[in-house]
């Protein structure tokens, strides 16, 4: 008999997790930048040890603790990677020394060990697909790190070597799973995701992102809304930039006139959410104002939209939110949603009102869309 996977307080959540992902070192500098020799402080690098330990806190001394079953699992296996990723890129990564720091970019580094966690963030996301998929529970989430969701098929980019959720679909595809769908709400564009499905039919993937475009050869996609898919995959691959500032109206809005219709059309048999927190209101890599509360609204949403698509098998893994102490709240908030529990902590910084005005025009000037316009039957 699986978890119970009813609402409330019966509410039960995997957390697959290794406290050897924190073993990823990135480094210091000004912020993503050099240090500067003007500042006797300097920061870590924004993708550190330190975040994921506050969120991993935050969940198993804070209110959700008792709802909460703590996993681990394997690293993934080279034949995990290969259903994914090009075998040279793999090997490129493995013959890295193991005591040897590459930066893959100015962003992107690639430190001692990283190798063997990489291989466990991607073994402990496929090991949540797996327990969802497989009946154990219906709800699962990997805390894990470095992120995956910019990860192509042969290239590193945006703190990303192994998409992770990628990893876990293909070891599902491999045991007999049909469509899946993702909805990635980190702040930046999935564009690996996007890459790795673009001509695919079976995985419907959609981004929820600031308009930040293409920022080099590691990321040429731009995120935009004429992104759709190519050959088979042709609308399958669903971009929706949300203007800068968006907030908790914003994203609740499009979730629910935008997102949730293309899930119901596609019909997954599993929904995924690369789950990042770097939208939220204060954080330093984003440019949008989500608050706990708005997270809240986009757990409960994601559990409701399982719930009525894909007999609740949901499963979120980390992505970005680096700010220490918001991220994780923000993040307690998510899951609090995903439980159907209430919000047990307060916001403590959180004080922004909303223009509701703006996201009337951006839903509207979404639905002009083909992708997203009605189709005559009703259904998108």
């Amino acid at each position: 008999m699986g978890e119970q996977s009813s609402g409330g307080a019966n509410a039960r959540m995997a957390i697959f997790h290794d406290a050897r992902v924190l073993a990823h070192a990135t480094g210091d500098g000004f912020f993503e930048a050099p240090p500067s020799p003007l500042l006797p402080i300097i920061e870590r690098h924004p993708e550190n040890r330190e975040r994921i330990e506050n969120m991993a806190a935050v969940l198993r001394d804070g209110p959700l603790a008792d709802a909460l079953d703590w996993r681990t699992a394997e690293a993934a296996t080279r034949e995990d990677l290969e259903r994914l990723h090009d075998e040279a890129y793999i090997d490129e990564l493995a013959a890295i020394p193991r005591d040897a720091t590459r930066a893959f970019s100015s962003t992107t580094i690639f430190g001692p060990d990283s190798f063997d966690v990489c291989c466990l963030a991607a073994g402990l996301a496929a090991a949540a697909a797996e327990h969802v998929h497989r009946g154990d529970g219906r709800l699962a989430y990997a805390l894990v790190r470095p992120p995956g969701h910019h990860a192509q098929p042969a290239m590193a980019d945006g703190y990303c070597f192994f998409n992770n959720i990628g990893v876990a679909i293909e070891r599902l595809r491999a045991q007999g799973l049909g469509r899946a769908a993702v909805i990635d709400w980190d702040v930046h564009h999935g564009n690996g995701t996007q890459a790795c499905y673009y001509a695919d039919p079976d995985v419907l993937t959609i981004s929820l992102h600031m308009p930040h475009g293409a920022w080099g050869e590691t990321h040429p996609q731009t995120g935009d809304l004429d992104e759709t898919g190519a050959g088979a995959g042709q609308g399958r691959n669903l971009n929706i930039p949300m203007p800068y500032g968006s907030g908790d109206i914003a994203y609740a809005r499009v979730f629910d006139e935008i997102v949730a219709p293309a899930v119901r059309a596609h019909a997954p048999e599993i929904l995924f959410i690369a789950a990042g927190q770097d939208a939220n209101q204060f954080d330093p890599n984003g440019r949008q104002l989500l608050t706990m509360r708005g997270f809240h609204e986009l757990g409960r949403k994601a559990r409701a939209l399982a719930d009525a698509c894909c007999d609740g098998r949901l499963v979120l893994v980390q992505e970005g939110g680096y700010q220490l102490s918001y991220a994780a709240y923000c993040l307690y908030a998510t899951l609090a949603g995903v439980l159907d529990r209430e919000l047990e902590l307060s916001d403590p910084l959180a004080y922004l009102r909303e223009d509701t005005r703006a996201v009337d025009a951006l839903v509207a000037e979404l639905k002009t869309h083909p992708l997203f316009a009605p189709a005559p039957g009703g259904s998108p």
